[in-house]
């Protein structure tokens, strides 16, 4: 089935997270006819995913709906929806039921998690991403605290109490810190067999210092923030190997194993296959991460 309609410029976009919505909303007055396309209904603020992952705000509070975002535009449509492929002779966005045409196209897929030739870790070390990936984390995290206060093997205890997040960016920072408040303030009093404020959470970086992309004053009082917090940043250390039970660490020469049961990922992204669709189609340069 196809929709098409000559009379008005016609321009979709592919995406409803912040760049796509933030399109939308811009055109909102225009006289055109505009189609907004998202996997989901809802446009997620993904900044605060974290906060669903540990417990401190519900996947709701964080999801608005499409639809209501955009309900006055008169002249909009929200298709949920994936998209199969990009059709650019023909200038048709392909859906699993139906082609949108377009005159203009805005491609705001966003991106996924990239694990540097690594995907085999995702199984030990999801990332963060979407609600599910929110729920995960927080099933995972208390998880482990469940297990650790019914185990009477000390190591084994510690092995549960260890928290490696990797990645110093933005969302391994508030992650590690939301970590070590659950840790040392919200859990104190719950657990009867464990300490919660012995819990170690490690926080590792590539680089010589977290939050790369900043200036050096702010990485190094997020650093000291983070160690108020009781989190220990590692830097210059990155992972060669991750498993149910530990995570290999290099840092220099130096190669050690760290015993720990939960490994979460923030440490890169890469662009949605989207823009491998559109090199294929329009033979446009893209860069390592698909962009």
């Amino acid at each position: 089935m196809t929709d098409k309609n000559n009379n008005q410029h016609r321009v979709v976009i592919i995406g409803g997270g912040f760049g796509g919505l933030y399109a939308a909303k811009e055109l909102g007055n225009a006289n055109i006819k505009l189609t907004l396309i998202d996997r989901r209904n809802f446009h997620l603020f993904q900044p605060l995913l974290y906060q669903v992952a540990t417990g401190g705000l519900s996947p709701g509070d964080i999801a608005s709906p499409l639809r209501a975002v955009l309900n006055k535009q008169k002249n909009t449509k929200v298709y949920k929806s994936e998209v199969i492929d990009i059709d650019t002779k023909s200038k048709e966005v392909v859906l699993r039921y139906r082609t949108i045409p377009y005159d203009t196209l805005i491609v705001a897929s966003g991106s996924i998690h990239h694990y540097f030739g690594n995907e085999d870790w995702a199984v030990y070390a999801p990332g963060l991403k979407t609600i599910e990936d929110a729920l995960e984390f927080r099933k995972r995290i208390f998880f482990a605290f469940e297990c650790a206060e019914k185990i009477k093997d000390i190591s084994e205890q510690k092995s549960w109490m260890t928290f490696v997040v990797i990645g110093g960016g933005p969302t391994g920072v508030e992650l590690a810190g939301a970590l070590g408040e659950l840790a040392n303030t919200t859990l104190t009093k719950d657990f009867r067999n464990i300490d919660t404020t012995k819990t170690k959470v490690i926080l590792l970086e590539a680089t010589d210092r977290i939050l790369p992309t900043y200036p050096e004053k702010l990485s190094y009082d997020a650093q000291h923030s983070l160690e108020r917090l009781g989190v220990t940043v590692q830097t210059n250390s990155f992972a060669t190997k991750i498993n149910e039970n530990f995570i290999t660490l290099q840092t220099g020469d130096l190669s050690q194993n760290i015993n720990a049961k939960t490994v979460l990922w923030a440490a890169g992204v890469r662009a949605s296959r989207m823009g491998r669709v559109l090199n294929k189609r329009t033979k446009v340069e893209i860069d390592n991460i698909g962009r």
